[in-house]
């Protein structure tokens, strides 16, 4: 593929945002890639009023991967004072372990980073998914031994299929001055500019 094209999400998105979420996480079209939770989660992964919902928030937005117009990739970042949050990213299961999760990721390290100045990116994962874990931690990513307990009790984020599950922090500190990777938004104050990268 060429490089993708980066910008960020609009409410007029959210259906195509939901679909490719949905494809990477849940049910057997889900299994074409490897960040498939189908062992452990059936049911859905998000639906149109939680993305709507985090489109809305302040210092909250959801950074999207195109190619010829059609999304291939996807992540929502939200700042938290000096920290940025991570989450729900996912990538078409075809074209998974071909480089995009990583320079997605990498994308939204940057403007975490540059843009709103955070000094570390979170995130939370199952801690049963070692593979994944295991690709985090390859770009930086700490584990913290800090766990929170999977909402069993609410069905919008998932049947769970096992006992137990649970989601444990993980945290990566950005180097000052960092230049693994950059982008070069249109508008850096817009968050609905068009951004790609700049290598």
């Amino acid at each position: 593929m060429h490089e993708p094209i980066f910008r960020f999400a609009k409410a007029t998105d959210i259906e195509v945002i939901v679909t490719l979420v949905q494809s990477a996480y849940r049910g057997e079209a889900s299994r074409a890639g490897w960040t498939t939770e189908f062992e452990f989660l059936g049911g859905q992964r998000t639906d149109p009023v939680e993305v709507g919902e985090l489109l809305s928030r302040s210092a909250s937005c959801m950074l999207l991967a195109e190619e010829d117009s059609q999304l291939l990739a996807c992540c929502h970042l939200e700042k938290q004072e000096d920290r940025c949050h991570f989450g729900m990213f996912a990538v078409v299961p075809g074209m998974q372990g071909g480089g995009l999760g990583r320079r997605t990721l990498d994308t939204a390290e940057h403007f975490a980073r540059v843009e709103w100045g955070c000094h570390s990116m979170d995130m939370q994962v199952i801690d049963l998914r070692t593979k994944l874990i295991a690709w985090y931690e390859r770009r930086g990513y700490r584990r913290s031994g800090i766990y929170q307990p999977f909402p069993y009790d609410d069905a919008r984020f998932g049947l769970p299929k096992q006992p137990s599950l649970r989601f444990e922090l993980l945290r990566k500190m950005f180097v000052p001055d960092s230049q693994q990777h950059v982008v070069s938004p249109v508008d850096g104050k817009d968050p609905h500019s068009n951004m790609r990268n700049a290598r």
